[in-house]
């Protein structure tokens, strides 16, 4: 007992500090990325007469924009309501909850690089043909025209771009803190008392059944990615197969219910069932590739 509280403390504190520097660095450098790329500018490179353009460049601003649905919704709200074309639009709406920098350095720190890599290229690919999808049959009917107020990455401030960049990254950090704690924790109490065992007994299976049940169940769990990914890296040292992972992990954070309800006062209901299962398609395909591959 005394030596799994120990292991408990040691990971504990190894997982956190790791993790507060990787939050504080990456959020400061996607704040510098964010002031140069301005909503104005989202909204120009979109509307490029090259299609398939357009649809690369929602996936890559939907990857470097906001983290969380709060910010991604108003946004897109903001696109469609300037006309921005609807394909490349879907495309930067899947791309910015799954894509973000912060998610892909935490996959590449605690799953590996390998992972990390076959993630990012899934989701680039999936998120250009989801939007290509999306605008071929139409869906772009489902849209209500409403706004939708937030709070987003693109306001007005002041002060130099450094200081503007220290600030938002603290902003960023402030209210994830007992998310990643949260997580933190659970991780390491599955590192110092959870028997391997115990998980390779119930949770090890890299079959398509365990992908499937992980994708599904992923979406009302609502575990951030924040709280997920240092639980993910426990499971995986204790046996749990990184496709399983990575379906749960791609699951909540593509089609959170918050996210989904915010969806359903821009979107009529048919639009929504297909974001919910384009969602599940993708948690399940890459997790499948993922235990192909790794």
């Amino acid at each position: 007992m005394l030596d799994s509280s120990i292991e408990f403390i040691k990971t504990f504190l190894m997982l956190f500090f790791e993790l507060l520097v990787l939050f504080i660095v990456v959020s400061f450098i996607v704040s510098i990325i964010q002031q140069i790329v301005s909503e104005e500018k989202i909204k120009h490179f979109l509307s490029k007469p090259n299609q398939v353009i357009n649809y690369i460049l929602g996936m890559i601003f939907g990857a470097i924009t906001p983290f969380c649905s709060c910010s991604t919704i108003p946004i897109l709200a903001g696109l469609l309501n300037s006309k921005v074309p609807f394909g490349p639009a879907m495309s930067f709406l899947i791309a910015s909850p799954l894509m973000n920098p912060l998610m892909i350095f935490m996959l590449w720190i605690l799953l590996g690089w390998k992972v990390a890599v076959v993630y990012f290229v899934v989701l680039a690919i999936f998120s250009i043909l989801t939007g290509l999808v999306f605008s071929k049959v139409n869906l772009a009917k489902s849209y209500k025209g409403v706004n939708v107020k937030g709070d987003g990455f693109f306001t007005n401030k002041s002060g130099s771009r450094v200081k503007q960049a220290l600030n938002d990254a603290w902003a960023f950090l402030y209210p994830m803190l007992p998310y990643l704690i949260i997580g933190v924790f659970i991780g390491a109490f599955i590192y110092g008392f959870i028997p391997e065992s115990f998980i390779t007994q119930y949770a090890s299976g890299d079959s398509i059944i365990s992908v499937i049940i992980a994708s599904v169940i992923g979406i009302p769990m609502y575990i951030r990615p924040e709280t997920m990914l240092p639980i993910a890296e426990a499971l995986v040292s204790k046996g749990m197969s990184l496709g399983t992972v990575v379906a749960l992990i791609i699951g909540g954070a593509g089609a959170s219910i918050p996210e989904v309800v915010l969806l359903s006062k821009l979107f009529k209901k048919k639009f929504v069932i297909s974001f919910v299962i384009a969602i599940l398609v993708v948690a399940i395909a890459t997790g499948l590739i993922v235990n192909l591959i790794i």
